[in-house]
Formats: structure tokens, C-alpha cells, sequence
């Protein structure tokens, strides 16, 4: 009965549901993926842009567990929870759209599912998921998790990307995943949303989200090289200056919860 309920309830709302899964994958998701992006490519600056930009991040104070869940792990767990059913109910369109939109189809899919699982691995990886102590210290660290240190940002990134060859390997096809998911979507809602409506239009729409696609996969690239030229033992000496500078200035709060060693 609950299942047929629960069923009723998507057919009822499909078209709004569907509207705010395209929505929602380009904004807050794909916009914070874009954000996210240029950020960790400041690793390619040195210690000071990238740890500058995680202390601005992190100035948020208690506001940011609120900014995080109503803004990107809500979202992205709609998006994803709905593109799991979605996926499960479609079906090949081939005899409908031809070859290069069928690909394009089945890729979103595969790419979405590929991007769904390398978001839960990299946030345990770097962030262990829940922020308590005995899941940190029982469960997250012991599994190689929670390795991201907010006060040590580029140093603690670093080792953990460093740690394996197939870390940087999953981290790429993860991260490329998601940028194909995220420019193919973006020409796929244009479709939806009917902002490009006929064949020349949704042409031009189709460079113009390949340019982008390239774009951020470039992007994409230098975040993942910067982490591994760093020397991590170099940059926690430069972080620890700038932590304890910072706290004499008034500028960071003491958190020792956010250093790497705690």
C-alpha cells in the first residue's frame, strides 16, 4: 500500500519533480561543483591563495553546517536520490533520438551513477562524512578517511593525494564524470526548460556547453595536479605561521579541531 502510495505520489508530481531535479543541477549543484573547481586550482598558487580561500570559507562559523545542508548536501541528495529513479525507469531512446543523442543519454546516466558514488567516497576521503569525534577517531581515520584539515588545507590535501597512484586515478574519472554530467545537463535542461527549442539553436547551445565542458575539465586537471606538487611537509610549516599570525590578528578563531594532529 505504501509503495503504491509513494508511487501515486511521483506520477502526480513528476513534472515538478522533474523540473527541480534539471533545476537543481545547475543551481546550487552544478554552480558550487564550478566554485569548488576554481578553488582547489588555487593549489596551483601555493599554500597562501588556497588556505586564504578555505579561511574565508570557514568564517561561516556556526552558519556553515546550515550553508552546506540547505545549499549543497540537500541538493545533491535530491538530485541524486531523483536520478536514481529517474534512471531506473528509463529506457533506450535509440529509434527515437539516433546515435549521437542516444550516446549522449545513456552517457549522462552512467556518468551520474559514476559521480553519485565518487562524491560519498571523496567527502568520507577528505571529510569522513559526520563531524563528531568518536566516528572520526573509531571509524572514519581507521578506514583512511577524514583526511582534510581546514587549518592545514593544501598540506593535508596533499597527503592525502599523494597517499596512491589510484587515488589521483579515481579522483579523475570521478571529477570528469562529473563535469560531463554537469555540461551535458546544462544542454539537456535548455531542451527541457525550452530555452534553445529548435535544431540551430540547440547546435549552438551544443558548442557552447562543449566549450564549457572542456573547460572545466581543464580546470578540473589543475586541481588535481596542484595537490600533487606540493610538498607536505613544507606547507604545514607555511600553514601553522599563517594559523598562529591569524590568531594573533584576531582574524581566526583558536580551532584545534581543524588542525591537522588533533
Amino acid at each position: 500500500m505504501a509503495t503504491s502510495a509513494s508511487g501515486s505520489l511521483l506520477v502526480r508530481h513528476e513534472f515538478l519533480l522533474r523540473r527541480l531535479h534539471s533545476l537543481s543541477g545547475l543551481v546550487p549543484v552544478g554552480a558550487y561543483m564550478v566554485v569548488h573547481l576554481i578553488t582547489n586550482s588555487l593549489t596551483m598558487m601555493g599554500v597562501e591563495p588556497f588556505q586564504n580561500a578555505v579561511y574565508q570559507i570557514h568564517a561561516l562559523g556556526p552558519a556553515l553546517p546550515i550553508v552546506e545542508w540547505g545549499f549543497i548536501f540537500g541538493p545533491i541528495l535530491f538530485h541524486a536520490i531523483f536520478g536514481v529513479v529517474i534512471i531506473m525507469g528509463g529506457r533506450s531512446n535509440v529509434s527515437h533520438y539516433g546515435y549521437a543523442a542516444n550516446w549522449r543519454y545513456v552517457m549522462q546516466r552512467i556518468t551520474g551513477m559514476i559521480a553519485l558514488l565518487f562524491i560519498f567516497a571523496h567527502v568520507f576521503h577528505l571529510h569522513g562524512w559526520f563531524h563528531f569525534d568518536l566516528w572520526l577517531e573509531k571509524v572514519a581515520k581507521p578506514l583512511g578517511g577524514a583526511r582534510f584539515s581546514p587549518y592545514n588545507a593544501s598540506s593535508t590535501l596533499a597527503a592525502a593525494m599523494q597517499s596512491s597512484f589510484v587515488v589521483p586515478l579515481f579522483y579523475a574519472i570521478g571529477v570528469l564524470s562529473c563535469v560531463f554530467h554537469l555540461a551535458n545537463g546544462i544542454w539537456t535542461m535548455g531542451i527541457t526548460w525550452g530555452v534553445w527549442v529548435n535544431p540551430p539553436a540547440q547546435r549552438r547551445a551544443g558548442f557552447a556547453c562543449l566549450g564549457l565542458g572542456v573547460a572545466l575539465a581543464g580546470v578540473s586537471m589543475i586541481s588535481l595536479a596542484g595537490p600533487l606538487t606540493i610538498d607536505a611537509d613544507e606547507a604545514m610549516k607555511r600553514e601553522n605561521e599563517m594559523y598562529e599570525m591569524r590568531v594573533e590578528e584576531g582574524s581566526v578563531m583558536p580551532n584545534e579541531h581543524k588542525r591537522a594532529g588533533h
